[in-house]
């Protein structure tokens, strides 16, 4: 896949440039982050994710669910629904994952010297604290690999800066290896959480381990986005996981590790997140 040369600057105009190209776009609102889900589909009410390899059964229409809104339909982009969001969108997102692409991006002048020294070359786009650099080839996304360097690709969105320079080599295995974390040390401890049946049965509603993985992951997104009031983001993300996946028994030590990371990546003690996290299985009565 080349990426293309956008010839219009408006946003609308860019996306389309891009989604002719087979690169998924979806619009950015100030702040650089995805619009809100709309009443129907907050906190995964509606009890999917549109545009997905495994698709829920959600079809809501609207740029309502971050990066699972990124889209290559011309008719979607500049549709009637859309069209609005366009005019008040402040920059153009597109989905690496889903262009088989994969970003490494890094944030400070620490990052980008580490990767000189350690990472092939490829293309390379100048961000405003760094540099991407764009490998073919999709992979797990994850964030804070290292300090200063996020890996964006499946299930994550990266701002659309300009087609770049150089060329576009193929996803090294370095990369990958980056996505290879040891466990980090949060609480609770190793063990298994035991939580009570569902309501009905307790039979469980996650069809496969992807609908539980993909929570998790958007979850970890959610957190690591905030820009503000981590404290109450961190206790209403595990309110949600918990809400959509805490009555069956799937949740694991290691999904829960997840979030703590994440959770601590932005600042939070561990103290705080088994806090949050009990807090929050008392409101829901677990």
């Amino acid at each position: 896949m080349t990426q293309p040369t956008p010839v219009r600057r408006d946003h609308l105009g860019i996306a389309l440039d891009l989604a002719a190209a087979a690169v998924p776009v979806l619009p950015l609102r100030a702040g650089k982050v995805p619009f809100g889900n709309c009443p129907a589909c907050r906190n995964n009410a509606c009890g999917g994710r549109p545009n997905m390899k495994t698709p829920g059964p959600c079809r809501c229409p609207r740029t309502c669910h971050g990066w699972a809104a990124a889209t290559t339909d011309p008719a979607v982009l500049s549709g009637r629904r859309w069209a609005p969001v366009w005019e008040e969108a402040q920059a153009v997102a597109y989905h690496p994952g889903g262009a088989e692409l994969t970003v490494v991006d890094l944030d400070n002048t620490d990052a980008v010297t580490w990767a000189r020294q350690t990472l092939p070359a490829t293309r390379m786009v100048v961000t405003t604290r760094g540099e991407h650099w764009i490998y073919r080839g999709a992979m797990q996304s994850v964030n804070a690999v290292r300090p200063g360097v996020d890996i964006k690709s499946t299930m994550a969105y990266a701002r659309w800066l300009g087609p770049g320079a150089g060329a576009m080599t193929a996803l090294p295995d370095v990369v990958r290896a980056l996505a290879v974390k040891k466990a980090p040390t949060v609480c609770p401890a190793a063990r298994a959480i035991t939580v009570p049946a569902r309501v009905g049965g307790g039979e469980c509603r996650h069809r496969t381990p992807t609908f539980l993985d993909r929570g998790i992951a958007m979850a970890e997104q959610h957190i690591t986005e905030a820009r503000e009031a981590v404290h109450a983001t961190v206790y209403r993300t595990f309110l949600a996981v918990l809400s959509a996946h805490g009555r069956c028994g799937c949740l694991t030590d290691t999904h829960v590790a997840r979030l703590f990371a994440a959770a601590q990546a932005k600042g939070e003690s561990p103290r705080h997140c088994t806090d949050a996290w009990a807090n929050a299985r008392t409101r829901l009565g677990l």
